[in-house]
């Protein structure tokens, strides 16, 4: 049930929101535990949409989350107990009123006495990552809840960095295909065909270049509308089955792995993914198949990770890692593959994995700083080109007209 209150918190400042709790008594506690004086508290008034549950949890972003658990690190580092650095952390975040109200929910649950997996397991407002919870739990348990938590910080920031290197890097080549096409679309639709006209009474033959451009340009000019419309479906349909069919997600990603260099990049960006949150699990002291089963999980490729899951269930079975997966030697890098095999030899595999993410990563990262470096004189070549051959095929007959 919800409950708004107003009231004074410990700083003396008004305060005005909303709270759930199942009785007024339990939203008073929470109230007390928080550090709030209410003045008045009452049951939200239900409208005819109260009976349907329209609460969703929201995601906290990697950013956000990498912030938050380095904080609680430092605090608990310094012999501070998690529920006091959660108290903490809430002043920090009075002015992100999503964090804020988590953490509100957290330290209550805290407070009643459950453990900080509890806690995060229970609370109702924010969706964490399941290998962030995995490795929160098992940490715990070990005493090892500040490295974990330092270790859970260092990958969030690397992830939300490369995640925004990538983004920033495609910008400009994705901005000149799309201004690229308006131009093109825009001289065939509108500028040639001015120009046919003068050719029409010409009443003589045309250059091949020039008919394909006359062709081409009325074409575009009886169908422009069809043509943007029809390309706006395709965006649309592709989207949305993209989201809502793993059928044609599956496809889609095998598709996209047998691309020529783009297939690779995909393939090791991934498994550098799973080798990093594998090497943080097996630091946090999860049980191998089950750190195989949550690193799999966070894989955007759904062929990757339906080979790493069936992995993980032979891993179970008894064998080994690498083993399982040479049975997937055309998705997945070989190299990969006698470097697990390498690791599990030797009972390095935390090291072993952290280096191959490292490595892989690194590749990447220059293989992406050759593409773009070559993608940007490319597409001004293809645009300049494609113009010139607009502009040439118009000017052919205009030549031929001056020889003769």
């Amino acid at each position: 049930m919800i409950y708004r209150y107003s009231g004074l918190d410990k700083n003396g400042k008004k305060v005005k929101d909303k709270i759930e709790a199942s009785n007024i008594d339990e939203a008073k506690a929470k109230l007390k535990s928080n550090d709030i004086y209410y003045t008045k508290i009452s049951p939200e008034n239900l409208s005819f949409f109260s009976n349907t549950n329209l609460k969703r949890k929201y995601n906290i972003s990697p950013k956000e989350l990498s912030s938050l658990s380095r904080e609680l690190a430092t605090y608990i580092k310094s012999g501070i107990s998690i529920v006091q650095a959660i108290k903490i952390a809430k002043n920090h975040y009075q002015n992100n009123k999503k964090i804020a109200i988590f953490l509100n929910e957290v330290f209550t649950l805290l407070d009643e006495g459950e453990n900080f997996y509890s806690a995060l397991s229970k609370q109702n407002t924010a969706r964490l990552p399941e290998f962030y919870l995995e490795s929160i739990k098992v940490s715990e348990d070990g005493g090892i809840l500040d490295e974990v938590l330092l270790e859970l910080s260092a990958y969030l920031k690397e992830q939300d960095r490369i995640k925004k290197e990538i983004k920033s890097a495609f910008a400009y080549p994705s901005f000149m295909i799309v201004v690229s096409f308006f131009m093109i679309a825009f001289m065939l639709t509108f500028v040639v065909p001015q120009i046919t006209s003068i050719f029409a009474s010409m009443h003589q033959e045309l250059p091949t270049p020039t008919k394909i451009v006359v062709t081409l340009g009325e074409f575009f000019k009886n169908n422009w509308t069809k043509i943007i419309t029809g390309l706006g479906i395709f965006i649309v349909l592709f989207l949305v089955f993209k989201k809502k069919s793993k059928r044609f997600s599956y496809i889609v990603d095998g598709i996209i792995l047998r691309l020529p260099f783009f297939g690779k990049l995909v393939q090791k960006t991934e498994l550098a993914r799973f080798s990093y949150m594998a090497s943080l699990l097996t630091k946090s002291g999860v049980t191998f198949v089950q750190t195989v089963n949550l690193s799999a999980n966070i894989l955007n490729n759904l062929v990757l990770k339906k080979i790493f899951l069936d992995a993980s269930k032979m891993v179970v079975e008894g064998k080994t890692l690498s083993s399982s997966l040479l049975n997937y030697k055309k998705n997945i890098d070989f190299a990969f593959i006698q470097s697990i095999a390498l690791a599990e030899e030797t009972s390095e595999v935390e090291n072993v994995l952290k280096n191959i993410s490292e490595l892989y990563f690194e590749e990447n990262k220059d293989k992406i700083s050759i593409l773009l470096s070559l993608l940007e004189p490319a597409l001004m070549l293809l645009v300049g080109g494609s113009i010139g051959f607009i502009v040439a095929a118009m000017l052919l007959p205009i030549f031929s007209m001056s020889i003769q």
